[in-house]
């Protein structure tokens, strides 16, 4: 069976999903990454596998990707997760040109041509302020936990503008305004602004082109997708839906594997 399993070692996350020769997800898994690398990319896994209701002896081809890629010890090959993340969000959404990533530690964006090679791509890896992890740790100064963010988002009247570029000067704002009574839906509003403007600042710097599909955890926040389209313009975004949108590098990942198979195949066929 052409089966393929993807398996993404993030800095936070680390995620799996299972396709079938069809490219259909059969299964999938998602671990907090902490540090124990090979350990948590083989259980994630082994997960998705049992998800899958399938045997490791059934998986044609094993794709790593992500920031422990090397440490998944189990895998074929691995590949970055720009190209896996294009493979993943042009099986999402044909139409996409255009991929932005917003992951816990870094935010990514990448122009991707029409079969899904990356053509461009920018990173912002060099402060929290520009990542999930920000809202994160303003949520929790703020005294509330990550999964109540969304909920805290819809009770928000206006926003306060963050306007530093480091997370240090960012936390200093957060907490002036939360010492002069400023409601911390609205603190939090203006984080996601805040986060919202760099990411567009990086869409810029790849010349980005519709469709764009916004990828990473932080899109678990319907707020994070409808404060970029307003950034860009009113321009249409693509999201997946629910927990998917942390899932494409990994999808992409398995959709790299049965590539894989494709050219095992032709080069076997061609030997004939």
């Amino acid at each position: 069976m052409n089966i393929t399993i993807g398996v993404d070692v993030g800095s936070t996350y680390t995620k799996a999903v299972v396709l079938d020769a069809n490219k259909k997800i059969l299964g999938r898994s998602m671990n907090p990454t902490g540090f124990r690398l090979t350990q948590i990319s083989t259980q994630t896994m082994e997960e998705a596998l049992k998800d899958a209701g399938v045997e490791r002896k059934d998986i044609a081809c094993i794709v790593a990707t992500g920031i422990g890629r090397h440490q998944a010890t189990f895998k074929d090959l691995h590949v970055t997760d720009l190209s896996a993340t294009a493979r993943g969000a042009n099986l999402l959404f044909p139409g996409t040109r255009t991929v932005l990533d917003i992951g816990g530690q870094t935010m990514k964006a990448s122009r991707i041509t029409e079969a899904a090679g990356v053509d461009s791509f920018r990173l912002n890896d060099k402060c929290a302020a520009g990542t999930g992890a920000f809202l994160e740790k303003t949520a929790r100064y703020m005294g509330y936990s990550t999964t109540e963010i969304g909920p805290l988002m819809t009770t928000s009247k206006a926003s306060v503008p963050i306007s530093g570029v480091c997370a240090v000067f960012a936390e200093s704002e957060v907490i002036n305004h939360l010492s002069i009574g400023t409601p911390p839906a609205d603190i939090m509003q203006g984080a996601i602004e805040s986060l919202t403007a760099r990411a567009v600042q990086l869409m810029k710097r790849v010349k980005a082109q519709p469709e764009h599909t916004l990828v990473g955890g932080i899109l678990r926040f319907d707020t994070m997708a409808e404060a970029v389209r307003k950034e860009l313009g009113g321009a249409e975004v693509n999201v997946p839906e629910g927990e998917m949108a942390q899932y494409v590098a990994a999808l992409g990942a398995a959709v790299l594997g049965h590539r894989r198979l494709e050219k095992l195949a032709e080069a076997e066929t061609a030997a004939v």
